[in-house]
Parts: structure tokens; C-alpha cells; sequence
């Protein structure tokens, strides 16, 4: 999930002019869950051409995750990635 975090705020940092990026991590019984939403420009309607995207979505689903981005309701961006929770 570091690097889903890692990209995504490079990603708001060079390609969105956002002030501002809220990431949000929630540990659940059965998953992690990693949300971070930027102010910035937003996002073309299809996420799924940039690479970095290509690339934590790629990482994401190697673990049995899924990873969703795309602009914001409100404005900006948001990548979503939830990973399963290991064996306790």
C-alpha cells in the first residue's frame, strides 16, 4: 500500500496542481483499505491510461486487491485500493 500511496501523491503533486491531498487509511477485520483524494484539477474520464495507474492497479491486484481512480465528485481526484487481509 506504499506505493499505491507513494504514486498517488506524486501523481497530485506533478500532474493535478492540488493544494491539498487527504489520505485516508482504514484496517478492517477482513482488509486494508487506502483512500487518497486530491483538490487538484481533477482527472481525464479515463484513469485507466496513465501509467502510474496501470501501475498500482497492476501491484494492487498481485495481492487479490482492486484498485479504483478517477475524478472526484466535488472536484479533483481519488485512488481507492483495498487489499484482503492476510491469514491471522
Amino acid at each position: 500500500m506504499y506505493r499505491v500511496v507513494q504514486e498517488s501523491l506524486t501523481n497530485s503533486l506533478k500532474h493535478a496542481d492540488a493544494r491539498r491531498v487527504r489520505v485516508l487509511i482504514r484496517c478492517r477485520q477482513d482488509r486494508l483499505e487506502v483512500t487518497v483524494t486530491d483538490d487538484g484539477r481533477g482527472g481525464a474520464a479515463d484513469p485507466v491510461k496513465g501509467a502510474g495507474l496501470t501501475g498500482m492497479r497492476e501491484r494492487v491486484k498481485v495481492y487479490g486487491g482492486t484498485l479504483l481512480a478517477g475524478p472526484a465528485a466535488g472536484g479533483g481526484f481519488t485512488v481507492h485500493a483495498v487489499l484482503p487481509a492476510g491469514p491471522s
